[in-house]
């Protein structure tokens, strides 16, 4: 560990080894930077899921241990797991997918891979604690308020409703529209895809684990997370990584829906930052923080502020198409972050999609 760096973004260093899993990914070696920059010792547990890389880790800071291993397999995470004081858990599947087929993927990186991690953890005695990557994907659709009911929670919405391009939710009780509210840690979880099942499945399984052993546990609810080194051309990649890639190729970014659903894109060092925080604070904050910038945005919104910083591009085009597995609004309310961690998101969206309509993304 560097002497001398115990003033500085996240607080007091931390003794020991901090062990990233998915080190090498879009997240997860931005933390990685982060760590280092403020002088921790840090190791990588990566896999280099085809996926998310190609077959190396150009990313990966050199002054990080590096193992390339599979977080299923037991041996490679005990051996990973040796000296460890903290472990900041990234390692996952991420995205929607291609189609239903990926299930068995994405219940075996994400669920058995952390069942993997917590029982070596368990196994070593390990005393310290835990940070997991989760997601606002475990909500579902978002908070919402009817005018005559109050805040209530709509259905899935229906395929025929969504063909026909009636993409707003509506209150189950009156068929009123309804309007979206941020959402707290403490609302409803209700998973709505294959990936966000899994991503809660990760909340239970740390959980449960934290309470038998003590371990405490921060589960961090990222938003929509954008930035460089996103996997590019991939149906695994975010949304904003799928209109990058249509903008460079000379293409309008194709908008689903009417454009309206609303998101919160949060820049990945501010995801970063938010990581350091909970790993470095000076008590460990046990539960799950949203981290999201505060401040709601549109799809559309997001693409035309990608397309306007690419000099000539062409604007977006609103296409009316759908995925069912999709909710139309859900942002976050991130107060809970702000006073457990002191967290806020620093960095300006203009200025954050001006840097990504040029940014190096993941081959």
């Amino acid at each position: 560990m560097i002497k001398g760096r115990e003033e500085r973004l996240g607080g007091p260093t931390v003794a020991g080894m901090i062990l990233v899993t998915g080190g090498a990914g879009f997240i997860g070696s931005h933390i990685v930077d982060l760590l280092i920059a403020e002088g921790h010792e840090v190791r990588v547990l990566d896999v280099l899921l085809p996926t998310a890389h190609c077959d190396r880790a150009p990313e990966l800071n050199p002054e990080a241990e590096f193992i390339r291993g599979d977080v299923t397999d037991a041996l490679t995470v005990a051996r990973a797991l040796r000296g460890v004081e903290v472990v900041c858990h990234q390692a996952a599947m991420v995205g929607l997918g291609a189609d239903i087929h990926d299930l068995p993927a994405y219940v075996r990186h994400n669920d058995l891979g952390t069942a993997v991690l917590l029982g070596e953890m368990a196994r070593s005695g390990f005393g310290g604690r835990l940070v997991l990557a989760s997601s606002m994907v475990v909500y579902g659709e978002g908070r919402y308020v009817c005018d005559a009911h109050g805040q209530v929670t709509p259905p899935p919405r229906e395929l025929a409703a969504l063909a026909r391009g009636s993409f707003e939710v509506e209150c189950p009780h009156c068929g009123r529209s309804l309007a979206p509210d941020a959402i707290p840690e403490s609302s409803h979880t209700d998973p709505r895809n294959v990936y966000a099942a899994t991503k809660l499945h990760q909340e239970h399984l740390c959980f449960s684990f934290s309470r038998e052993l003590g371990v405490p546990v921060t589960a961090l609810r990222y938003h929509n997370v954008y930035g460089p080194r996103m996997p590019r051309d991939t149906p695994y990649a975010g949304v904003a990584a799928i209109f990058r890639s249509a903008l460079e190729s000379g293409h309008a970014p194709r908008v689903f829906e009417d454009g309206g659903q609303l998101r919160d894109f949060v820049h990945v060092r501010d995801v970063a930052r938010a990581n350091l925080s909970a790993i470095t604070a000076s008590a460990p904050v046990r539960g799950a923080l949203n981290v999201a910038s505060g401040t709601p945005r549109s799809v559309l919104e997001m693409a035309a502020a990608l397309a306007e910083a690419i000099p000539g591009a062409p604007a977006p085009e609103v296409t009316g198409e759908f995925r069912l597995g999709d909710v139309r609004h859900v942002f976050a309310s991130t107060a809970r972050a702000r006073e457990c961690l002191g967290f806020r998101a620093m960095e300006d969206f203009m200025a954050g999609m001006t840097e990504f309509a040029t940014a190096p993304l993941r081959a």
